[in-house]
């Protein structure tokens, strides 16, 4: 199987199921628990149904959007994941490339493996800043400033994962940065000496965002410890306030999936949230963003920038998701596995099979620009 025979996001998770060794693949495909959110976050959205109109006249399609203050072309953006070098070695620049080459944002994670000035310097598009909140408020302070000295644009704090999720699949790899595996973990790499090859014979695998502030080298820390140990559990409301006051500038809260929560970051000043269960990977039976898109879009769609994440695999369900309510719709997986699969060509062709989905269906709705979306375009069985 090659790259010019991928054409779907099966295709791609199965190119990059055959070329990285297992425990690095079921890093990205895994999830926690028994993994019935990451299966319900996809499976809910077929139970929309789209109800097309014709004979509009649907030659050229707009499919740009505006959400905090930032113009993309698509209605999509690469949410920020971390890692991306240990899955091919061009990481983050591939996809900040792919994003710009398309003109949407991407983002960089705060376990990113390519720093932010390096991304920032280099390419054009909308950046966002993935941010974890720390126990030590000196390295939160410092990241922060670090990140507007950057030239970021919008600062995204993640909170849904104040603890690890129960990620199944790397325990029983014992997969861990840095790398300290079990037998089994061991000859998953053996068995794939291509991906250890290009591994190891490019720049040294680092995390520039904490490599000042956090000693990796005296042992393995996996990434459930690192949100175990690092990461502060007590952060509260009145924490954020003081983030989003410091920052002065497009804030947004990904992880909110109540109404309740979502009218608090309102209150607080945030400009944006995205509806988000951590692609399944946190609390395993925790509701599906797009179940839960309608009641927050209502609730204060008029008042923040609303977005959300988990489950995209097709153009259809973009669509469904803007005629809820949503102002755009981050992808993780989707441009993951193609960036295992091949690098900076895996990721173009990705998002620009997305963007032909969303135009040709777009056309076949009948609509000439998402601001046309809405509930009657849709039905629920």
């Amino acid at each position: 199987m090659r790259l010019r025979d991928c054409h779907n996001f099966h295709d791609f998770r199965l190119l990059a199921k055959k070329r990285l060794p297992g425990p690095i693949f079921n890093y990205i495909d895994g999830a926690a628990d028994d993994e019935v959110t990451l299966r319900r976050n996809t499976s809910s959205f077929e139970s929309c149904d789209l109800v097309p109109n014709v004979l509009r006249g649907v030659s050229e399609i707009d499919m740009s959007v505006t959400v905090m203050g930032q113009k993309l072309a698509t209605p999509f953006y690469c949410s920020p994941t971390a890692l991306q070098r240990l899955f091919h070695h061009e990481g983050e620049n591939a996809v900040a490339a792919a994003a710009s080459s398309l003109g949407t944002m991407f983002g960089v994670s705060s376990l990113g493996t390519v720093s932010l000035e390096e991304i920032r310097k280099k390419y054009p598009g909308p950046q966002v800043y993935q941010f974890y909140f720390h126990r030590d408020r000196g390295l939160n302070r410092a990241m922060m400033e670090r990140a507007k000295e950057a030239g970021v644009n919008v600062m995204m704090l993640t909170v849904d994962s104040i603890t690890g999720g129960n990620r199944e699949r790397d325990l029983r790899t014992g997969f861990s940065i840095p790398f300290k595996l079990n037998l089994a973990g061991v000859t998953q790499f053996a068995i794939k000496p291509a991906w250890a090859l290009n591994y190891l014979t490019h720049e040294k695998f680092r995390l520039p965002q904490l490599d000042e502030h956090v000693d990796m080298s005296g042992g393995a820390m996996s990434i459930g410890k690192y949100f175990t140990e690092m990461l502060d559990p007590s952060m509260n409301w009145n924490d954020v306030a003081e983030m989003v006051k410091h920052w002065n500038g497009q804030f947004c809260l990904k992880g909110i999936m109540s109404v309740e929560d979502a009218k608090r970051a309102v209150d607080i000043g945030c400009t944006g949230i995205v509806l988000s269960n951590h692609g399944g990977r946190q609390l395993d039976g925790s509701r599906s963003a797009f179940d839960q898109l309608a009641e927050i879009a209502d609730a204060v769609g008029d008042r923040i920038d609303v977005m959300m994440d988990g489950g995209i695999q097709r153009g259809t369900h973009v669509l469904k998701a803007l005629s809820l309510g949503a102002k755009a719709v981050g992808i993780g997986r989707f441009y993951l596995y193609p960036l295992a699969a091949a690098g900076q060509a895996g990721v173009e062709r990705a998002l620009r099979h997305l963007r032909t989905e969303i135009e040709r269906d777009m056309k076949l709705m009948g609509c000439t620009s998402v601001s046309e979306l809405s509930r009657a375009n849709i039905r629920f069985r």
